[in-house]
């Protein structure tokens, strides 16, 4: 299966780097999601998302958003890798890639696993989708371009 814009994304329970469990489907009505899957914890790419999700934090959560990373590693390299660059937001562990596989993630060259944020709104309605293995600072750019679109028709239709 291949989420595209405009499915509603699949729901799922995945454990955060504080090791309790997430579930996308605890946002519903309250909060837009940025959904990110990248490859692994503390490579140069990987990093300077993070980092650039980090530094723009706080602009994303004005714009009603949260932000949850998601990569194959364990518990215990999120809660390393969040400590190490002072991550703010969610880091969850998909061993075995399910979550990966329900949406579709494809990976670079057969064996990277892919660096692909899904923009998710408050009902549940994938926005957007920006799938790119080298522009990692551009995953933000995307996820904020996007939340201010949803947050304009919020407001037309306040």
């Amino acid at each position: 299966m291949t989420v595209k814009v405009g499915d509603k994304a699949p729901d799922f329970t995945l454990p955060s780097q504080m090791g309790d469990n997430v579930t996308l489907s605890e946002f519903l009505g309250k909060k837009n999601v940025v959904l990110y899957f990248y490859p692994k914890d503390e490579s140069i790419g990987c990093t300077k998302e993070a980092c650039t999700f980090r530094d723009n934090y706080e602009e994303l959560t004005k714009l009603g958003a949260e932000v949850l990373g998601v990569s194959g590693q364990s518990v215990e390299s999120h809660k390393s890798f969040a400590s190490h660059y002072g991550l703010p937001f969610i880091l969850l562990s998909n061993q075995g890639n399910k979550v990966r596989e329900l949406y579709g993630v494809p990976s670079t060259m057969g064996i990277i696993p892919g660096r692909v944020t899904y923009i998710i709104d408050k009902k549940g309605i994938v926005r957007h989708i920006f799938n790119s293995q080298t522009q990692a600072p551009r995953h933000v750019e995307e996820a904020k371009k996007t939340l201010m679109e949803i947050e304009k028709e919020e407001k037309v239709n306040a």
